[in-house]
């Protein structure tokens, strides 16, 4: 039986509040295209100083593996693993 799974809420608490995140798997990805935007802007930016062209290069490094995660996070999106019960299973 193929059971569909819902992304959940996640619900942080402090104190009376609480901050809800909903579709999290969306939120990841808009978050990590964030931080790329970042690293590559910096990254420029320094290198118009050629006393920071080492930091420059590493932070374009650390963009270009985050474009390797954007499509590891959708596949996480579509792919769910659920552990079954051991008193679900049939011998």
């Amino acid at each position: 039986m193929v059971e569909h799974c819902t992304d959940s809420p996640l619900v942080l608490k402090f104190g009376h509040e609480e901050l809800i995140i909903r579709r999290r798997y969306e939120v990841i990805s808009v978050v990590n295209d964030f931080f790329i935007a970042i690293w590559f802007l910096v990254g420029s930016v320094l290198f118009l100083f050629p006393e920071d062209e080492k930091t420059a290069i590493w932070l374009f490094i650390i963009g270009s593996f985050q474009f390797l995660v954007r499509p590891t996070i959708r596949l996480a999106s579509h792919i769910h693993v659920k552990r079954i019960p051991s008193s679900n299973w049939e011998s």
